[in-house]
């Protein structure tokens, strides 16, 4: 039976080269699926990986009925195999609800891939409404590390390299934003130790060259 499955996990544990893989697979035994994505790095309409490699896909806009869009490819004849979606966490509710109804309406496999928290700790609108109605969850196996080499369980944003819980949800790193805040955005993983800590790699390297971290007083 089709499923609707949700790969999740931290940023840089392969997501997306994991969702480009599984497209590639399908498609060198002749299968055609949609993928859907939303804010990607690379731009509008494009899936990539922090490797490099990056594929066309149809931006899933707020507003957009993806079950829709996917009846009218096959209505104008087009063959649709399977559907992936990255970013997932930024699709709403009633999108997260439209794969669910691809898969059961349709039967056809759906692959959603997205970060499960936000900068916050707290859950993405999209990832909950996966964890909600997703067939199956599966944690990704590569794991991302943090600075101090434990591994990454929490993304944090960092403005000018200091780490934020404040501000708007979603704000892309590398484009301009009317809510992005003053400064240089950035992220990273990390542990939940020195999430709660707010110690990121650069203040963690202030950190080591100050006196007032040292266990003893120098001589």
């Amino acid at each position: 039976m089709s499923e609707l499955v949700f790969f999740s996990g931290t940023m840089d544990c392969g997501k997306s080269t994991l969702a480009l893989q599984i497209g590639h697979n399908r498609s060198a035994r002749g299968l055609r699926g949609v993928i859907f994505t939303r804010d990607d790095r690379a731009g509008e309409g494009k899936l990539s990986s922090r490797l490099g490699l990056v594929t066309d896909a149809v931006e899933a806009v707020g507003g957009m009925d993806v079950y829709a869009y996917v009846v009218d490819v096959i209505t104008r004849g087009g063959r649709v195999d399977y559907v992936i979606v990255d970013e997932a966490q930024f699709l709403l509710h009633e999108q997260i609800d439209q794969l669910a109804r691809i898969v059961d309406d349709l039967d056809l496999d759906v692959y959603a891939f997205g970060i499960t928290t936000d900068f916050r700790t707290r859950l993405f609108p999209g990832s909950q409404r996966l964890i909600e109605l997703a067939d199956r969850i599966e944690a990704l196996q590569v794991e991302a590390l943090c600075w101090c080499g434990a591994r990454a369980t929490h993304n944090a944003r960092t403005v000018d390299g200091v780490m934020v819980v404040e501000g708007a949800q979603v704000v892309v790193g590398d484009v301009s934003d009317v809510d992005r805040p003053d400064g240089e955005v950035g992220y990273e993983v990390l542990c939940r130790r020195h999430h709660r800590r707010r110690a990121t790699a650069a203040t963690a390297n202030v950190g080591a060259l100050s006196p007032d971290v040292l266990p003893v007083p120098p001589a």
